[in-house]
């Protein structure tokens, strides 16, 4: 038997299928010519984040308007930092704002499974070939053995990482590496990388034209002691056997490129087209900064719905952010569907968007505004019932009288625009329903 196949064997006994037999049971989509097959990709680690919203409607937009496919996948691989529900909970804030995948982890879909952990026989398949193919080895570096390397690195003012002389494993022989496996040493595998630092790996980006950066020297992990995969293996199996077309994520994954188009080459994909999204900021003094999970109440989408923006409003701000000639269609549009207007990469900020709250509540009393008595009645109602049961009430109470509370100075060409979220409504018409009104005398009366 071939040394390298009775290695990999011996680390995978149990997969019995090849990649030919992959690309059979995950075949190309049947689907019109130029349209994209578009990704969000969560990890259940907490709230939707703002830049997720935004990177998320960029890439619905964009498999819509093609007529092709938005998907969602779970990426819990990092099982460690795994918070019960949160998965669950970025779908339903998504669909909050109409954003529907076509295929997910709740819906299913032809090419799942669509969480990572349950797509380990595939991973398994995919790095099996590889180490057949010479292309991955297992490692069985400690790490305090790592920390050795890292060490000796910075004392040598050299780069940090596991590559050429430094990757002690990669120079193992199958025979050596089958004998430490037997022996019951723990490993990961890694990738083996033919980079040349001298060289450039080239992506043009959809948005930002032509890059380079130097190719990968890397001998990266790409499955972890737990035979999970890592982020970047997983995105290379993952977005090919899903057939993804385009990459839409945030410009803080351009240094991963290398790595990326790499993976892709060695093993013989196509590799999908790739759009880095500008990051969303924060002004803070005479600096900016990314909105942070810790810091700003605006990085949860969460706070937003809970506040009562209008999905409309907010939408419709995030549009503004993703193509620089959207606020001038508005102007000549004023009252289309925000839909009617088709993205643009070259129109993309190549800087970061800084998130101002201003803005967006300009835009959310516009939506508001501009909505008839029926429907923003329909939609505060719906708003009430999950985030201000007293609000609730009151309408319950007399749902008649609060329709026509909300077509006060509505229509015409200068409609009321003292609202900006549902939130607004309450504290200014609660004075009309009986209840409210004897309080506010009885308050009054008291000295």
């Amino acid at each position: 038997m071939n040394i390298r196949l009775r290695l990999a064997n011996l680390i995978f006994p149990e997969v019995k299928k090849g990649i030919a037999d992959l690309e059979k049971e995950f075949p190309k989509r049947q689907l019109p010519e130029g349209a994209m097959v578009t990704r969000f990709a969560p990890s259940p680690t907490g709230f939707l984040h703002t830049g997720s919203l935004f990177a998320s409607l960029v890439s619905w937009r964009y498999a819509k308007q093609s007529k092709g496919v938005f998907f969602c996948r779970l990426e819990d691989t990092d099982q460690k930092r795994e918070i019960s529900g949160s998965g669950d909970k970025v779908l339903e804030e998504l669909s909050a704002f109409g954003i529907i995948p076509d295929e997910s982890f709740v819906s299913g879909g032809t090419y799942g499974p669509y969480v990572q952990s349950q797509r380990k026989f595939i991973y398994d398949i995919v790095i099996k070939h590889l180490i057949e193919q010479g292309l991955a080895y297992p490692c069985f570096c400690t790490h305090e053995e790592l920390d050795h390397i890292r060490a000796e690195q910075e004392a040598k003012k050299e780069n940090p990482g596991y590559y050429g002389a430094y990757a002690k494993c990669r120079h193992l022989s199958e025979i050596e590496a089958i004998n430490k496996i037997e022996e019951g040493k723990s490993f990961v595998i890694r990738f083996r990388s033919n980079g040349d630092e001298e060289k450039k790996a080239v992506v043009d980006d959809l948005i930002r034209g032509r890059i380079e950066f130097p190719e990968n020297v890397q001998d990266i992990v790409i499955m972890k002691s737990d035979f999970l995969p890592t982020y970047h293996f997983a995105h290379l199996v993952d977005d090919h056997f899903m057939r993804t077309t385009h990459i839409t994520r945030g410009e803080e994954w351009l240094s991963s490129i290398p790595i990326h188009l790499q993976l892709f080459e060695a093993i013989g994909w196509e590799k999908p087209l790739y759009a880095h999204l500008p990051v969303i900021m924060k002004q803070e003094g005479d600096k900016r900064r990314k909105l942070s999970k810790r810091k700003d109440v605006e990085a949860s989408v969460r706070f937003f719905l809970e506040q009562g923006y209008p999905a409309e409003g907010f939408l419709e701000y995030l549009m503004t952010i993703a193509n620089t000639n959207f606020e001038e269609w508005r102007l000549d549009h004023p009252m289309a569907n925000i839909f009617d207007f088709k993205l643009d990469f070259q129109k993309m900020s190549l800087d970061g968007a800084l998130f101002d709250l201003e803005k967006l509540s300009n835009i959310s009393k516009e939506r508001l505004g501009a909505m008839s008595a029926s429907e923003i009645a329909m939609n505060a109602t719906t708003w009430a019932k999950e985030y201000q049961p007293e609000f609730a009430r009151a309408i319950e109470s007399d749902s008649h009288l609060f329709e026509q509370l909300m077509s006060i100075e509505r229509g015409g060409e200068k409609p009321r625009k003292d609202y900006i979220k549902y939130s607004d409504i309450f504290p200014i018409i609660q004075f009309m329903f009986d209840e409210y009104y004897q309080k506010a005398i009885d308050e009054e009366l008291v000295f």
